[in-house]
């Protein structure tokens, strides 16, 4: 059995995602901090693995679930930028460097591209940072089952670190510590989801947990939104406690399901989006930068009040197109017999049996056994997207990067890659 709760998490949080990058509200990371539930998913989901396989073979089997559908990824988009001109782009901020393609293939550092389709690339922060944090739960799961809870408080010290220390390190590896600080807490609350810690929570001390932090965040995003406006995705520290303030409550209560699995589209929906979730997070930021492009081609780009809505359902039918085209990466990565659509029933197999921790602390959380290893989707969410909101330092877009359409598009907000600072996506003609 799958825990469907933690599958109807993931498939929100991808959907606020693709929302967010399509419009780029601000809004939409205050009601739902879409990234910090995803690391928590992920992590939970890790815990699971590791509570039952040796921990060799839980990092392997991650590995081999996220980085086919990467690679098809890149040996599709990287020839694509190298032919419209990366080579040429010497005096921008990301010139080509064969050396760097490597990142391609086992990404512990940012996968590169060129500065005209930063929407192809930067969002790839987020693979990096699961890779890493993939990495580390074989030494931290045991080290979170010996300490607990003030565990959870390293990353944020990590982050005054940051904050405060001037290291000499290279701006890539400044993204990734500030990522893995940021959402380092989230990772290891996942954690005690699945050991049961957070189940064990009384519930007035979870809801006093839940308003300190995220009152916390707010201010902290009040203290600063003169210069970044009114996004935690352009504030880390604030992203950090207010990101963790939403996983403790969304992962303490766990709700039945049933009510929601009778309804056949959104079952579907779920089903649909856990089954393809790399698939998604990878090509929805190309689906957005070619819906106007599409719509000039078919003479529908003069939409008027309906742009919104319009445009918004061009890159979701542009996501499914990708599904269909490049979705099966992800069931021969996870050694499945590949599938068009996935959106019924998962396919049938033997769950294994769930062995408890031999410290095994409070019930069980609600959905428990886990996803069996063979029915699992994998990553992200176990994949939302963006970044931790931290600046590569002294990255900026060239002017007019990227297409550019032939009017201006009053209705249409996309938002760039949070982290990375990348050209302006598609149907805006000013940078942000």
């Amino acid at each position: 059995m799958r825990n469907r709760y933690l599958d109807l998490l993931r498939a929100a949080a991808i959907i606020r995602v693709i929302v967010y990058h399509h419009f780029g509200w601000p809004w939409l990371s205050i009601v739902f901090p879409a990234m910090g539930v995803m690391f928590a998913v992920a992590g939970s989901l890790t815990a699971a693995s590791l509570q039952r396989r040796p921990a060799g073979q839980v990092v392997v089997s991650r590995m081999r679930r996220l980085l086919p559908p990467v690679w098809l990824f890149g040996l599709i988009t990287v020839p694509a930028m190298l032919y419209f001109g990366w080579a040429a782009e010497t005096d921008g901020q990301h010139p080509f460097r064969p050396a760097a393609l490597l990142f391609w293939v086992l990404p512990l550092g940012d996968p590169p591209g060129s500065d005209e389709a930063a929407f192809v690339w930067d969002a790839l922060w987020y693979v990096r940072t699961y890779l890493w944090f993939v990495l580390l739960s074989p030494l931290l799961y045991p080290l979170f089952r010996r300490v607990g809870w003030p565990l959870l408080g390293v990353p944020l010290l990590m982050m005054l670190i940051l904050e405060h220390g001037d290291f000499g390190m290279p701006a890539s590896a400044e993204s990734a510590l500030w990522d893995l600080a940021t959402y380092g807490a989230c990772w290891l609350a996942g954690f005690a989801h699945r050991d049961g810690r957070l189940g064990r929570l009384h519930p007035a001390v979870a809801g006093l947990a839940f308003a300190a932090l995220a009152g916390a965040g707010l201010y902290w995003l009040w203290q600063h939104h003169a210069e970044t406006g009114w996004d935690f995705n352009e504030v880390s520290e604030a992203q950090a406690v207010y990101s963790l303030a939403f996983v403790l409550l969304f992962l303490r209560w766990q709700p039945p399901m049933d009510r929601i699995e009778r309804i056949a589209p959104v079952h579907r929906l779920i089903t649909l989006l856990n089954a393809r979730a790399v698939t998604v997070y990878l090509w929805h930021g190309v689906a957005i930068a070619a819906v106007w492009p599409v719509l000039e081609r078919t003479g529908l780009d003069d939409l008027g009040e309906l742009e919104g809505p319009l445009t918004l359902a061009v890159t979701f039918a542009l996501v499914a197109v990708s599904v269909l085209m490049f979705g099966w990466a992800e069931d021969l990565a996870a050694r499945r017999r590949p599938r068009l659509w996935p959106a019924g029933s998962e396919p049938a197999t033997a769950p294994e049996p769930v062995k408890p921790a031999v410290d095994w602390v409070g019930p069980i959380p609600a959905g428990w056994p886990e996803t069996p290893r063979d029915a699992d989707p994998g990553p992200p969410g176990d994949s939302d997207l963006p970044v931790a909101g931290r600046p590569v330092p002294g990255y900026a877009p060239p002017p007019r990067a990227g297409y550019q359409p032939g009017q201006q598009r009053s209705g249409y907000e996309g938002v760039p890659w949070s982290g990375h600072e990348p050209a302006p996506l598609p149907g805006r003609n000013e940078h942000y």
